[in-house]
């Protein structure tokens, strides 16, 4: 089976969750062994894995030029010089008016999130016909908003089934404050796709009620983990005699730091020998050292900003706790990552992955007491820290990749099979082959 995936982000290039997620579904979707994924980035490093196709977005032409072989057959990041031969004979209109076109006739992308993101995303979709023309390919996956416009446009030039991966809705990005030119992207990609794969039934739910969408094309898809990498394992935790808690995220307001905060404070009225680490960047960071001073605990809260690659690890095995206060946290890898490392958790009710984890302590993101009270039992009672840190290992260990790469390879099977897909065949099917949640 061939996937034409569209993503926004992929490792190495972290900007967050999705591009972890992205890495762990192609990855389980690799191990199935007769699934071939073509994945579009807009602007790929070099340093992606070799275990599936990338596709440059920025080196897929969409007017022609006449280039020579031997002057380009070496600048191409992704894909060859012989794929862009091919992109260009599949030209299907003149996009001569577009601004910015290099001797490749190719848009550049500038990757991330630029300050133009929507015109990126246009030009992300106009692309992605260039590809569904050129590209041979069973289905069609677009992960989150940025992608879907693109999927839609695969669709309709293909006819193929369109999957959309919803990784977060602007609900939950915006506490409610929904940016209307980002639902009607979301809505559009919704209305169009064949199934909608929701990182949580919590996630699954919105998409049924705030968008309107049928249930039996909405499937919870719920992430995983991957296996620690060798050198990951060696990593050496830094114990000191103080325990230490920490958030490791966005600082931002979908993520409840200041939840945390009021947690600290409480938990630093009854013990001093316990430090606060937020680990993350975000546009709430400022206020969130500001608020720390006003409480008189800012020689008790540490700010490294964000965490790359080992750095991440490195803080989950040095902590005592790790908590996810998220206000509305579509999954929440987290969680999952610092079980791997040994590290007790405290995740808010609001979190996707608590319908999935039972080792860890839930508490409502504004019941700051019932936070304080998790905290400061983990940090001072051994037995209780030592179980959750034991049991959250053993439970994280069967949450895989490969196991979400069965379950999305029985979607797509229902709809190259029947033209459709409905959600309780899907349920009885998973169940039946022994990889339901």
């Amino acid at each position: 089976m061939k996937v034409l995936m569209f993503g926004w982000e992929f490792p190495p290039k972290i900007y967050g969750g999705l591009a972890v997620a992205s890495y762990g579904i192609t990855k389980g979707l690799s191990l199935q062994g007769d699934v071939e994924t073509t994945f579009c980035l807009p602007r790929p490093t070099g340093e992606e894995e070799k275990f599936l196709k990338i596709v440059n977005m920025s080196q897929v032409p969409v007017v022609w030029r006449d280039v020579q072989y031997d002057q380009i057959k070496s600048r191409f990041v992704g894909h060859t010089a012989e794929d862009y031969y091919r992109f260009r004979d599949h030209l299907y209109a003149d996009f001569n008016y577009l601004q910015g076109l290099d001797d490749l006739g190719c848009i550049g992308f500038a990757g991330g999130y630029p300050s133009n993101l929507h015109q990126e995303i246009n030009n992300f979709s106009i692309i992605a016909g260039v590809l569904a023309r050129s590209e041979a390919f069973d289905i069609i996956h677009a992960h989150d908003w940025l992608t879907y416009p693109a999927g839609v446009h695969a669709k309709t030039v293909s006819g193929k089934p369109l999957c959309i991966h919803v990784h977060a809705t602007d609900f939950d990005r915006s506490r409610g404050k929904v940016n209307p030119t980002v639902y009607g992207i979301e809505k559009d990609g919704m209305d169009h796709a064949d199934c909608i794969m929701c990182v949580s039934e919590l996630t699954r739910q919105t998409v049924i009620n705030q968008y309107h969408q049928d249930p039996r094309k909405c499937v919870a898809m719920h992430n995983a983990v991957y296996p620690l990498a060798d050198e990951i394992r060696a990593i050496e935790p830094h114990k000191t005699k103080e325990k230490v808690v920490t958030y490791l995220g966005r600082i931002t307001m979908q993520k409840g730091p200041e939840y945390f905060i009021e947690a600290a404070r409480r938990v630093l009225n009854r013990s001093r020998n316990i430090r606060f680490c937020f680990a993350g960047s975000g546009d709430m960071m400022n206020a969130m050292i500001e608020l720390a001073a006003s409480y008189g605990i800012a020689d008790r809260c540490h700010f490294p900003g964000f965490q790359r690659g080992a750095q991440v690890y490195e803080c989950y095995k040095s902590s005592d706790v790790f908590v996810m206060p998220s206000v509305s946290e579509p999954f929440g890898i987290a969680p999952l990552e610092a079980m791997q490392c040994g590290c007790p958790c405290v995740i808010s009710k609001q979190s996707g992955c608590g319908e999935i984890l039972k080792n860890v302590i839930k508490v409502d993101y504004w019941d700051i007491d019932a936070m304080a009270d998790a905290i400061y039992s983990i940090c001072t009672n051994d037995a209780l820290h030592d179980y959750l840190a034991q049991e959250g290992l053993r439970e994280v260990e069967g949450i895989t990749w490969e196991k979400v790469g069965r379950r999305i390879r029985c979607c797509y099977d229902q709809l190259t099979t029947n033209g459709w897909f409905d959600n309780g065949a899907y349920l009885a099917e998973t169940q039946r082959l022994g990889i339901g949640i």
